[in-house]
């Protein structure tokens, strides 16, 4: 069965750009991205006895073959059809090494280094901005959204997008001005439960401070809103990469 026949069969797609959740347009990084946020879903980590998932793994990791090379990638888009001959798309190959090549392991170092350039930084009130512009307004979805944000951070969010607000640079949204006290404890409410949850979490796989298997207790504790820690993943390795850290391509010598 060839490349878009199994796409078709498991993704409900023979669309390679659908399947990576991108559009035809998408750039490079754009299809680096939508192939880690995919993949993320059926690593065999994840459910190491399912077929299905691992069918699908290695799938993803064909797609991305193809999309990420230009030849490849002009090939489909003028003929709509793949080379699956090419050694590049072999089943045979070792799809989890070359995804683990592509996005090494984020450790608790990369995140804490990340999170210490990150914060107070002009990028950081660029996302801040952005994210209250998209959710206009609605801080649920602006703190549940922002890198390495925390509930001790609202108060400075809240001044950066009131400080942008005053200076004419965004509007003033109503969800944001008007945002009632009941729906404000209520989010501290689920940030206290959260915290709580993890600190269990931590002392039950006996973690420690320095220890990098943070992102082992991060995903337990985010189990219930899996989709949104697996999109904290794929931004942070892509805003790390950017930054010179260990998620970019061309690190591929390393294991």
């Amino acid at each position: 069965m060839g490349l878009l026949q199994r796409c078709e069969e498991l993704f409900s797609s023979a669309d390679l750009y659908q399947v990576l959740g991108v559009t035809r347009e998408a750039s490079k990084a754009e299809i680096r991205r939508g192939y880690y946020k995919v993949s993320l879903l059926v690593h065999p980590d994840r459910a190491p006895d399912d077929q299905m998932a691992t069918e699908k793994f290695q799938t993803l990791g064909q797609v991305y073959t193809v999309l990420s090379d230009q030849e490849k990638r002009a090939l489909y888009d003028e003929q709509g059809t793949v080379d699956e001959e090419a050694d590049a798309l072999s089943q045979e190959r070792c799809w989890d090494e070359y995804w683990r090549l592509l996005f090494p392991k984020i450790t608790l170092a990369d995140i804490l280094q990340f999170e210490k350039t990150y914060k107070h930084s002009a990028e950081e009130q660029a996302d801040v901005l952005q994210l209250y512009t998209q959710a206009e307004g609605d801080m649920d979805h602006i703190m549940t959204s922002l890198l390495c944000a925390g509930p001790e951070d609202e108060p400075r969010v809240r001044d950066i997008i009131q400080s942008a607000i005053d200076a004419g640079e965004v509007p003033a949204h109503r969800a944001f001005v008007q945002e009632s006290d009941r729906k404000k404890k209520a989010r501290k409410r689920v940030a206290d439960k959260e915290r709580k949850e993890a600190e269990k979490v931590q002392k039950e796989m006996g973690l420690q401070d320095g220890e990098d298997s943070l992102v082992a207790m991060l995903q337990k504790r985010q189990k219930s809103r899996e989709q949104g820690f697996n999109s904290f993943l794929a931004n942070l390795e892509e805003k790390y990469s950017k930054k010179g850290g260990k998620g970019g391509a061309a690190k591929k010598g390393k294991k």
